[in-house]
């Protein structure tokens, strides 16, 4: 038809169209499907074990799961200010419903305060080998991205307090941290926290702090008292095994969260994963067992690696990083046997893989594959 431009060109227009920084985005990149490998490899979704995206092996409390089929009104709106979901958490975390903002996963959180408080020519700060989603929010705004080298794979406090300047929006602290596993004790993050301008928001990222048992491990939520420029993020899709029905929250003074429910989407948490929140909340004693059950799967995979001769970053996550070589062709030779772990070439630790801590047998599966292709010189 005439006057219609070749397809290349109107892709080359709407790039030319688009924001810099989104220009200058590359998507996350999640771990991949087991559906997708079944196809290319030609197996049942069934025979591959996914230990890439530090699920639950477990699953969500049986609480959870009626809660979800008992779910009936599926023509109705769900609750937008999710009432009876802040007013649980509030209840577990002993802080006040207005100190919380839902979020589609503890991801939504983390898209709302950057795109509140950074504007182009802003920086944030983050550390090397932490969660891409930081970075990738603010390339989106149009601000620059701050990385401060890591000190034995996890956060170096005074580098990164060494880059915040007036320009610097927010600074992100991941503990434990993902995809590394390391840990900060609460006597650090108050002194980082104490140092920080007022002009600097701080994010505490707590993705994973069920899992967590040290000494010295802070609850995030109990430094808000101290530091109101703070926001805690967690979610529901790891130790409470819902990653498939995206519900996180923040915790916050009552005035970030008011600036946080600004930006937030209306009915940004469906009806489904309020109703399952609700009830997980209401059922630590299945996050305690699957608590109990990353512990010992933990304990599987150290033993394997130990026996192996092969060195790992320790964890307090659920989730181990284990030393290779040849990673990326290790990695690539697991996938022809079914078993998914996630490269960590991204994140900067191109001899890493990450492990998701599974059930004993996927472990097992794991551990029995990556034998193999040792020992068989498949990664050579």
């Amino acid at each position: 038809m005439a006057g219609l431009l070749p397809k290349g060109s109107v892709v080359k227009n709407l790039l030319q169209m688009a924001s810099p920084g989104a220009q200058a985005l590359h998507p996350y990149q999640p771990g991949k499907p087991a559906s997708e490998l079944a196809r290319e490899i030609g197996l049942e979704p069934g025979a591959i074990v996914k230990l890439a995206s530090n699920e639950n092996p477990l699953g969500p409390s049986p609480l959870a799961q009626a809660a979800v089929h008992e779910l009936l009104a599926l023509s109705r709106y769900p609750d937008g200010a999710g009432f009876e979901l802040r007013q649980t958490l509030a209840e577990h975390l002993q802080v006040e419903p207005a100190q919380l903002t839902l979020g589609n996963g503890s991801s939504d959180l983390l898209d709302f305060v950057t795109r509140i408080f950074v504007q182009p020519g802003d920086n944030i700060v983050v550390s090397e080998h932490a969660f891409s989603l930081y970075g990738l929010n603010a390339t989106a705004v149009g601000a620059e991205v701050r990385e401060a080298p890591a000190k034995d794979f996890g956060h170096d406090l005074a580098a990164m307090a060494a880059l915040v300047d007036e320009r610097t929006r927010l600074v992100f602290i991941t503990n434990p941290n993902n995809p590394t596993g390391t840990w900060l004790a609460e006597d650090s993050i108050r002194a980082f926290l104490a140092q920080l301008p007022e002009h600097v928001i701080a994010i505490l990222d707590e993705a994973y702090f069920e899992y967590v048992d040290q000494d010295g491990y802070p609850d995030g939520t109990r430094l808000l008292a101290d530091f109101p420029r703070l926001l805690v993020t967690r979610t529901f899709s790891k130790a409470y095994g819902l990653a498939a029905l995206r519900v996180g929250y923040g915790v916050s003074s009552t005035e970030l969260a008011e600036l946080l429910n600004r930006v937030r989407p209306p009915f940004n948490v469906n009806a489904a994963a309020q109703a399952a929140a609700v009830a997980a909340v209401k059922d630590q004693a299945h996050v305690q067992r699957s608590v109990s059950a990353n512990r010992l799967g933990m304990k599987q995979l150290i033993d394997a690696f130990e026996q192996l001769g092969l060195d790992y970053l320790p964890s307090v996550g659920n989730f181990l990083c284990v030393r290779l070589d040849n990673a990326k062709t290790v990695n690539a030779a697991l996938l022809q046997r079914g078993v998914i772990v996630r490269a960590l070439g991204g994140y900067g630790m191109p001899e890493y893989l990450r492990i998701s801590i599974g059930t004993e047998a996927e472990n097992k599966r794991f551990i029995d594959m990556l034998t193999e292709v040792l020992a068989q010189g498949d990664a050579a």
